[in-house]
């Protein structure tokens, strides 16, 4: 009999790590943080303002222009938005601007992006109002409006403290938790809300805030309720605002490409609408609300109430966790847009201290606002001067023209803020294209804008946030998995369900599973294993003891009426003891880690599998899969059966499973 040679490909040789003590990392890592020198205090300075690095280098005659022109343009847009945005927050409209004044003089000091635009935010506006709603119950030694300011400083200043938190530890990765999908459903369901809570000033309804879940249903039945109260003086001015601002967003999106600078529509639509209520007297002939008196000048800076803040704790959580994933992604993405580079963390650093500081200030939470940034980006903005240029436009209406907005009917404010969403609403158009490109993301974006919508800006977000990762432990628990062909004489091995042409190796099922194998889809993946290969070891060796049980009962009755001794083992041998197969290669490419458990069912299947006479090899795996399955001594005590479990390349594992098979029956038929 011709001698079979066994095919054992040779295993590459690991590099030998060796890991330095814990307490000797420590100690190294303590000493270096301590270190101070006079490098590494310059070091430490400019990085933490990053203004002193890229000011002096800073290009008079090449950026002068582009940061002045977009600082004053977005100076312009920004201080009626900072008085509108007011009306959400529940606060006066002079801290509206001191936030904008803060938030950007801060941001530029500290912030690495060159065009991200912080202020104040529609969305970061509402869930601070929401917040005051909850827990506004007028202090003892405040009115409504100083307690309500004081609520919206302390919250800005724990939500700070939260950001800075985060910077230190950095602790950013929770960003990663806030998908794409997840953030659009989220501002589209809090513009919803956003549009709900202004629609009463459309109509100049006196309805009360509603305070609690539901926010969206119940403030329009209340709208509905009281339709006949409507003021026709606010419906006019509504309609016409309306009409002027959604006409010059349409024209500047028509013709983006001619108009060099954006149109100062809602600058245009707030001087006219203030001459006209202050000539005509809408407010003492009509009853139209308006902004009132606006103070000009700073106030004394004063420290947050920290009496309130316990109370507030978790309040602050969401909109820290929001401002900073707002401000990151816009950051990266324009950077990216054009041509350089962020810190994340120190975006993270810049965003706390554009809170914490302006807190002392009776400011609001702030964030990095898209649409600003947009506009920034258009007009040829070039440094973080100009966030400085846009500033000193706010400071000039802090410190004079203020009052000229005492006329202002705040129905226009609610017509700038809804104008304003028309991007976000606009996001309901991209469902049917999200759901064709990704079922799970057109779900997330449902359940998210949803909740967010109908129960509360805060939950809606948690929801969000939950719903996504049940998804992907969904996708986890139940992912794809295929039988593997080779295709003709190559050592390519593909899915056979999925690919034409491809041929399954003779007596050889190669299986692929494509997800990390962990406690939660352990059963998952054996199901999906024994269906695959049509035989589940522990029935298996179950149904041939039964049928060598029987066959002995039968063997013994027959020996006895036959006087044959033979017979039995006879007839036990005619018992099917060989399958259709003789091996089964996992193909773990698509594995990218596996826990304790997932090293327990491997080592499991290994031993089971061979009690029928099945091996059970291992293919393609990374050096995690390969450290895990060593520990648990998966290839035997010192890794001795390494060479015959497993293999660099799918190829390589069918290839010992046929030699290895060829030879035990060579042996079996010299037996």
């Amino acid at each position: 009999m011709e001698e079979v040679t066994k095919v054992t490909p040779p295993l590459l040789e690991r590099r030998a790590r060796q890991r330095q003590p814990t307490v000797s990392v420590l100690k190294s890592k303590l000493k270096q943080g301590v270190t101070c020198s006079g490098p590494r205090v310059r070091s430490t300075l400019t990085g933490f303002f990053p203004v002193v690095r890229w000011l002096p280098k800073y290009k008079l005659r090449e950026y002068v222009w582009g940061d002045l022109m977009s600082g004053v343009i977005v100076g312009i847009i920004l201080v009626p938005q900072a008085i509108a945005y007011c009306l959400l927050a529940g606060v006066e409209p002079i801290y509206g601007l001191y936030t904008s004044f803060y938030a950007n003089i801060i941001y530029f000091l500290m912030g690495t992006s060159r065009h991200v635009s912080v202020g104040i935010f529609s969305l970061m506006s509402l869930m601070v109002g929401q917040v005051m709603d909850h827990r506004n119950d007028s202090g003892p030694d405040c009115g409504k409006e100083c307690y309500s300011i004081s609520i919206a400083a302390a919250l800005t200043f724990l939500a700070g403290v939260y950001q800075l938190v985060m910077a230190v530890f950095r602790l950013g990765f929770v960003s990663v938790y806030l998908s794409s999908p997840m953030l659009d459903g989220f501002a589209t369901g809090a513009s919803f809300t956003i549009l709900t809570v202004q629609a009463k000033y459309l109509l100049g309804l006196k309805i009360p805030r509603h305070q609690g879940y539901g926010t969206v249903v119940v403030t329009w039945i209340n709208i509905f309720a009281n339709i006949h109260k409507t003021n026709l003086c606010d419906l006019i001015t509504s309609a016409i605002s309306i009409s002027v601002l959604v006409a010059g967003k349409e024209i500047q999106e028509r013709y983006k490409d001619r108009l060099k600078i954006p149109l100062p529509t809602e600058l245009i639509v707030v001087a006219g609408a203030t001459l006209a209520s202050h000539f005509g007297e809408l407010n003492s002939h009509y009853g139209s609300s308006v902004s009132g008196h606006i103070p000009t000048g700073f106030i004394a800076p004063q420290v947050p109430s920290f009496s309130l803040m316990p109370r507030l704790a978790l309040d602050a959580i969401p909109l820290a966790v929001i401002s900073f994933a707002f401000t990151v992604s816009l950051s990266e993405m324009f950077a990216k847009k054009n041509g350089y580079t962020v810190r994340p963390n120190q975006e993270m650093l810049a965003i706390s201290f554009c809170n914490i500081i302006p807190s002392f200030f009776r400011c609001f939470t702030t964030s990095a606002a898209l649409a600003k940034t947009m506009v920034k980006d258009s007009t040829g903005c070039q440094t973080q001067v100009s966030s400085l240029i846009s500033a000193l436009v706010v400071l000039l209406v802090v410190l004079y023209f203020a009052p000229f907005f005492y006329a202002l009917q705040k129905c226009v404010l609610a017509c700038i803020i809804i104008v304003s969403l028309r991007g976000a609403l606009r996001k309901f158009k991209d469902v049917p294209a999200k759901w064709r490109a990704s079922r799970n993301d057109g779900i997330v974006w449902l359940v998210t804008m949803s909740a967010t919508a109908l129960i509360s800006v805060e939950l809606g977000l948690l929801v969000g946030i939950v719903f996504s990762m049940i998804c992907i432990i969904f996708k986890t628990q139940n992912p794809k998995v295929s039988l593997l062909g080779r295709a003709n004489d190559t050592d390519l091995y593909e899915d056979m369900d999925e690919y034409k042409n491809l041929m399954p190796p003779p007596r050889v099922h190669v299986f692929r599973f494509q997800a990390p194998l962990y406690y939660a889809n352990k059963d998952s993946f054996l199901r999906s294993l024994y269906k695959a290969v049509g035989v589940e070891p522990f029935l298996e060796l179950t149904k041939r003891r039964k049928a060598e049980k029987k066959a002995k009962e039968m063997s013994s009755k027959q020996a006895k009426a036959n006087g044959d001794k033979n017979n039995g083992e006879v007839v036990i041998g005619l018992i099917q003891r060989e399958l259709d197969f003789h091996t089964i290669v996992l193909d773990c490419s698509a594995i990218p880690f596996i826990d304790s458990t997932g090293m327990v069912t491997f080592k499991g299947l290994v031993k089971e599998y061979k009690e029928i006479g099945v091996s059970m090899l291992f293919a393609n795996c990374n050096t995690s899969v390969i450290n895990t399955l060593q520990k648990g001594q998966v290839f035997g005590e010192n890794d001795k059966d390494m060479s015959s479990l497993l293999f660099h390349t799918v190829h390589a594992a069918v290839l010992h499973a046929n030699s290895t098979s060829t030879e035990s029956k060579s042996e079996d038929s010299v037996v």
